[in-house]
């Protein structure tokens, strides 16, 4: 596809989108919520899990956010934290600081953080603990908001290629042969995208039917069709789900 791609950091990505630079852009929604960018946020790709966190030490007397009311809390994300204090009516002075912020505490620079956790290592590691979730952020597709119809074109080109297979993941493909009297009670577990594909065997009281089932719900689907007298019961992954 005619697409020049380009690397940058991810604190210039929403500017160089917003700028009309890029057309298009994956960022962290957390950068598109602490810089207020004037993109279009066009897709979620689920994946760079992380969130936005206020943690503070292991050991300190802090236990519900309006502890930290009068203290320093030292932060990356300046505006997304005061949004948040504001909600919260909680008057605590901001430290903005680029780097590091997990060692603010230790170095008495602040009493508490606010800062992206993942999988909470670095925090274990400082002796910190969440005291408070702000919000949740993962890779997200942004567009300028204006672009000219050739180009928005193929942005739905890639759009569609991107959600079959964000779409995929969600889903297993699953086959197996079932009484035919016990169709109906079995429809409502595995509709698939409208209805399950339905198909004789060799066995005239039986059919084969294939369907698509949540990744979520899989175990549970699984255990109903073998109550309806499901068997021989295949499973596949699927690379692209197009609906």
């Amino acid at each position: 596809m005619p697409i020049d791609i380009l690397f940058m950091r991810d604190d210039d990505i929403p500017e160089y989108v917003q700028d009309g630079v890029a057309d298009l852009g994956i960022v962290g929604s957390n950068l598109l919520d602490e810089n207020d960018s004037e993109v279009s946020r066009l897709l979620s790709l689920d994946f760079g899990f992380c969130s936005l966190a206020i943690a503070v030490p292991e050991q300190s007397d802090f236990k519900v956010i309006a502890d930290l009311a009068g203290k320093k809390i030292a932060t990356s994300y300046p505006q997304t934290l005061k949004r948040y204090l504001a909600e919260q009516r909680v008057g605590a002075e901001i430290i903005v600081l680029k780097g590091c912020v997990e060692v603010a505490p230790v170095l008495q620079v602040a009493d508490a953080i606010c800062d992206l956790v993942s999988t909470g290592s670095t925090l274990r590691t400082n002796r910190l603990t969440v005291l408070e979730t702000i919000s949740k952020s993962q890779a997200t597709l942004v567009g300028t908001p204006n672009t000219s119809l050739e180009k928005q074109k193929l942005i739905e080109r890639l759009l569609l290629r991107a959600s079959g297979v964000r779409e995929a993941r969600a889903f297993k493909y699953i086959m197996f042969n079932l009484p035919e009297q016990k169709l109906d009670d079995v429809k409502a577990l595995v509709p698939g995208c409208d209805t399950p594909t339905v198909m004789r065997t060799a066995d005239q009281t039986m059919i084969a039917v294939h369907s698509v089932v949540e990744e979520e719900r899989f175990w549970e689907v699984v255990e109903k069709i073998k109550e309806c007298g499901g068997s021989g019961i295949l499973v596949s992954p699927i690379e692209k789900f197009i609906r």
